[in-house]
């Protein structure tokens, strides 16, 4: 240890009270985290890349200090995408110290790690008050039926109005208007649900009409539109 000339000139003075670190929530704990072992937790961050044309939602799992298990959610960015995939493989097994200096290429994913990374060393975990935590695969719960992302896509313009493309419930077949031309409801296919019908043996066609379904006033409808060719929708 190096001292400058005026540290090693000075007179020593005793610290006063100290207790140490506070004790954050974690897993139905109260844990004095002092290493990176002492930290357990499942959160999530949410990153962008320096051009911000892209973001990431980045879930972990850790436990005693190990990630256990990470799902990556990205959009905006095909390069992005193939980050995750690499992600997917390089994080399981690292403490969150060393996740954070990981060669993820990705800037929205390293962005996303690094506001992860504040929650849960802050006690602010999802699972700070759930004992034991979450059990390793509530990433994969997140997703809901079919695996899939969920995804909102919409679009408009002051001239034109409104288009919703994707919601929670899936991808949007048709927007339902009004007399003054309001949107009233929607159509939409649930593709997660459709490839399970499929894989299960159905054919498409039977799937896709068995994962299509409407929210809102779709009956009271004047007309239905298509919101990416602005055809009618029958």
């Amino acid at each position: 240890m190096i001292y400058s000339k005026e540290v090693e000139e000075m007179c020593p003075v005793a610290q006063g009270v100290h207790h140490g670190c506070a004790p954050i929530p974690e897993e139905a704990k109260w844990v004095k985290a002092k290493e990176v072992k002492d930290i357990s937790g499942y959160t999530h961050g949410i990153g962008w890349c320096a051009p911000q044309q892209g973001a990431c939602k980045l879930s972990l799992n850790v436990k005693d200090g190990i990630i256990q298990e990470a799902l990556v959610e990205t959009v905006g960015c095909s390069g992005m995408t193939h980050s995750a995939a690499m992600a997917a493989e390089i994080l399981p097994g690292l403490t969150v110290m060393e996740a954070l200096n990981t060669d993820l290429v990705c800037d929205a994913i390293n962005t996303a790690m690094r506001e992860l990374f504040l929650q849960i060393v802050y006690g602010r975990s999802q699972s700070a008050f759930s004992e034991d935590g979450l059990a390793i695969g509530a990433g994969l719960e997140d997703l809901g039926k079919g695996l899939r992302t969920m995804t909102g896509t919409t679009y408009g313009t002051l001239k034109k109005g409104p288009r919703y493309l994707e919601l929670t419930e899936g991808y949007i077949t048709a927007i339902a208007l009004d007399e003054e031309d309001m949107i009233i409801g929607y159509k939409y296919v649930n593709f997660g649900r459709m490839m399970d019908f499929i894989k299960k043996g159905d054919d498409p066609k039977e799937a896709l009409e068995k994962a299509s379904g409407q929210y809102g006033r779709v009956a009271d409808a004047v007309r239905l539109i298509d919101p990416r060719t602005d055809k009618e929708v029958k």
